[in-house]
């Protein structure tokens, strides 16, 4: 039996631990108003397996950044019928089904890392069609959580060191990153900022180059090498959905070099997409910040 002052048995009790005051108090967990708007993840192209499974790992994140959030996976071009799959307009009508007459019924985050202009327009126009009240927010980048996560995908593939500060080698390390995007040249202008951020972490040069522009990975290929650069890696700023995989590899092979994996359900895509609802809200989330670049 306990006592009011401690254990009677002798055996340890944990007894509760004193908030830590100051600037190193840990932060209060984030809510959702209540009654805030539908978060639809607005994901590209069409329903896949794992494209399905890659967004609800994104949902899953962002629910344990904001509790209380209600949110929804709708496939760019998915049905826009009645089905397992709802296309976005589907889903927003399906919200403002739910929620008659609210102000603003769903904030809609896309689900990529760039400007992708044609699916950019494709979200626009099925919010314009649907008969929800939306708030439509940014991309996820440029932004240094982006740099972080290439710099791990990097180093998972062999490709870059974890900690430039410890004394170990890694044999396929590159020089020099060509940052592969899509969406022309608007793109490749945005990917360049989070180059320049994955450029401080590695200390090499990086160089953000479109998939979707013929020629432009393999001149960022020639300038890198030109420049010095002997052993190239190229790095996907892509979540996943925008590009099959199998474009990644061919363009791995036009530049003559190895390869990372997309970006995927990284800690910070999802992390990100909680930034971008909070901030459409006017909440304020706690800032995500990257790892600094050691």
């Amino acid at each position: 039996m306990s006592t009011a002052t401690g254990p009677g048995s002798g055996l340890p009790v944990r007894m509760p631990r004193p908030r830590q005051p100051g600037r190193h108090r840990r932060p209060e967990a984030l809510a959702a108003p209540e009654g805030a708007p539908v978060l639809v993840l607005a994901v590209p192209g069409t329903p896949t397996a794992a494209a399905l499974s890659l967004a609800e790992e994104v949902v899953s994140i962002a629910r344990s950044e904001l509790s209380g959030l209600d949110p929804r996976i709708a496939f760019v071009d998915g049905d826009d019928g009645e089905g397992d799959f709802p296309g976005l307009r589907a889903m927003l009508d399906q919200v403002a089904a739910e929620r008659p007459g609210e102000e603003t019924s769903a904030v809609v985050v896309p689900l990529l890392a760039g400007p992708e202009a044609s699916v950019l327009r494709r979200i626009r126009q099925a919010v314009a069609d649907s008969k929800a009240q939306v708030e439509l927010t940014e991309v996820l980048g440029p932004h240094p959580l982006l740099a972080e996560a290439l710099h791990v995908r990097l180093s998972e593939a062999g490709l870059a060191r974890a900690d430039r500060a410890r004394l170990f080698t890694v044999a396929t390390a590159a020089d020099g990153i060509i940052l592969a995007t899509v969406g022309g040249e608007e793109a490749a202008q945005a990917a360049g900022v989070t180059g320049l951020l994955l450029a401080a972490r590695l200390a090499v040069p990086v160089l953000a180059a479109a998939l979707d522009e013929d020629g432009a990975i393999a001149r960022a290929a020639e300038q890198l090498r030109a420049s010095g650069s002997g052993t190239l890696a190229l790095a996907p700023c892509l979540i996943g959905p925008e590009v099959a995989p199998q474009l990644l590899h061919t363009a791995a092979a036009e530049a003559g070099c190895s390869g990372a994996d997309a970006l995927g359900p990284y800690p910070a895509v999802g992390k990100l997409v909680i930034t971008r609802y909070a901030t459409a809200l006017g909440i304020a989330p706690q800032q995500p910040q990257s790892a600094p670049a050691q």
